[in-house]
This record gives C-alpha cells, sequence and structure tokens, in this order.
C-alpha cells in the first residue's frame, strides 16, 4: 500500500507544469477514494474562471461548460466562497451551500452547471479542495459521484484529507509554472462578470431588491435572505412579492430564466 501511494504521488509531482498534471492528480486520487468526474478551476476576482483542468467534458456536454463559463458560474457555492476567503481545505458543497440550494434551478439545470451534464439531478455528490493561489485568486479542485453511486463516506473523506497539503501544494505549483499560460492562452481578461447581478432589471428593480434576487437564484430561503441582509423574514416575503409583481412573474423558475436571458444578452457585446 505505501509503496503504491509513493509511486503515485511521485508520479503526479513529475507532471507538475505538464498538460497532463490534472490526469496524474486524478490517478493519485481516485486510488484513495474512487470518483466519476473532476474539474480543477481557478477563480480570479471579478473574472470569468480559468479552466486549468477538464476531467468532465468526457461524460458531459461541451454546453454545459461554455454556459458555465458564461456567467453561471456565479451561482456556483465554490465560487462564492472562494470569492469570500473560504480557508484552503477539503469541503463538500453542501458545507457552502445556501440552505436551499439542493432545490434552486442552479443545481438542477442542465444550462448552469457542467457538473450536472444535461440530465436533471444526475451527480449524487460534489467535494472540492479550496487553494489559494495568489492575491485575491483562490482554485478550486472538484470530485464528483454520479447518480448511480453512493456520496462519499466520512471515511474516504477524511482519507482525502491526508492528502490535502499535498494537493494544496501541488496545484499551486502547477499554477506558478502553468497557471497565467493558460489564462493568457483563454483570453481570461477582468470582465466584471459580477456587474451582471448589479445591471439585472436594473431599469425595473432598487439596489435592495437586486441584492434579494442575487441570494435568491444562489438558493436562499426567506429566512436566510433576513438573516444576511438584516431585515425581518416578513419584509423579505414582500420584497419578494414585489420583485416578481415588478417582472411580471409568477416564481422561481421564471426568475432564473430571466438571469440565464441577461447573461446570454451580456455575452453578445
Amino acid at each position: 500500500m505505501l509503496a503504491r501511494e509513493s509511486a503515485d504521488i511521485s508520479t503526479m509531482i513529475r507532471f507538475i507544469g505538464t498538460p497532463d498534471f490534472g490526469a496524474a492528480l486524478d490517478a493519485m486520487l481516485r486510488a484513495v477514494a474512487p470518483f466519476d468526474l473532476s474539474v480543477v478551476f481557478a477563480f480570479p476576482y471579478d473574472a470569468r474562471p480559468i479552466l486549468l483542468h477538464d476531467g468532465y467534458t468526457h461524460g458531459v456536454s461541451p454546453q454545459a461548460l461554455k454556459a458555465y463559463l458564461g456567467g453561471a458560474y456565479l451561482l456556483d457555492p465554490f465560487y462564492v466562497a472562494c470569492n469570500n476567503g473560504q480557508p484552503a481545505g477539503l469541503w463538500r458543497m453542501r458545507e457552502l451551500a445556501p440552505d436551499q440550494f439542493f432545490q434552486s434551478n442552479f443545481s438542477s439545470s442542465s444550462e448552469v452547471h457542467p457538473c450536472v451534464s444535461m440530465e436533471s439531478g444526475s451527480l449524487i455528490e460534489e467535494v472540492g479542495f479550496v487553494v489559494p493561489l495568489e492575491e485575491a485568486m483562490q482554485a478550486t479542485y472538484s470530485l464528483m459521484r454520479c447518480r448511480d453511486g453512493a456520496p462519499f463516506s466520512d471515511q474516504e473523506l477524511e482519507r482525502l484529507r491526508l492528502y490535502e497539503p499535498i494537493v494544496r501544494e501541488a496545484i499551486r505549483s502547477n499554477w506558478r509554472q502553468r497557471g497565467m499560460a493558460v489564462a493568457s492562452a483563454t483570453g481570461n481578461g477582468s470582465d466584471a462578470m459580477e456587474g451582471a447581478f448589479d445591471s439585472l432589471c436594473a431599469d425595473r428593480l432598487t439596489g435592495q431588491q437586486r441584492k434579494i434576487v442575487r441570494l435568491i437564484l444562489r438558493g436562499h430561503s426567506n429566512l436566510s435572505i433576513g438573516r444576511t441582509m438584516n431585515i425581518a423574514e416578513g419584509t423579505v416575503r414582500i420584497h419578494r412579492k414585489n420583485i416578481y409583481r415588478r417582472l411580471g412573474i409568477s416564481g422561481q423558475g421564471a426568475l432564473f430564466r430571466i438571469f440565464i436571458d441577461h447573461l446570454n444578452r451580456r455575452q453578445l457585446y
């Protein structure tokens, strides 16, 4: 066992700075806890994610990746956590997600989350290593299991956590050697995508209403929104009703559709 683990780690180290680094990283961790899909994203502040390792488009539609990079990442709990200074470590997505996230459109729509694929609810669980890269930038290395499998057990998570320092320093080293070149090649400049929320229905909603819309889209309940904004849950209900009335819609599904259409229009300019 120790000989195999040492061989897997040494192989992964050998591929740091090469195009095969992600595959070697996956191979090392699959021997610890099997998984079906993986991805490494760097999350710059106020710019779209940088894809550093693609371990899922062999199993899902490339269109899902395009939609995610087009702006739907703004709803991703890992993106939100990284931009809020999430500490380094291994986290279950459900530890980072708002209280109603898994009932939200993001977690079940093929349009916005590449890990969901083109089939609603195709994942059973996603976990991720949060890795600080440099000032105002973090990366997430996500491991995913599909619906026909089982969630990661506590024992598997503990084994993966033993590898967390190795994973963290390997991804940081790979970023220093190759990450900036990848960012330049993909043309990942600052695009102020967070402005998508600020400009969403700006002609019809107040600033406070747009803040509530952001929290609704990210999967927060009325109670969670009230706690976040320090207002009463009943006040949130009133705001929510007024938002839907101003937009001429009846619920969260239609609000989500407006957001996706808004992102698509922004990409045309």
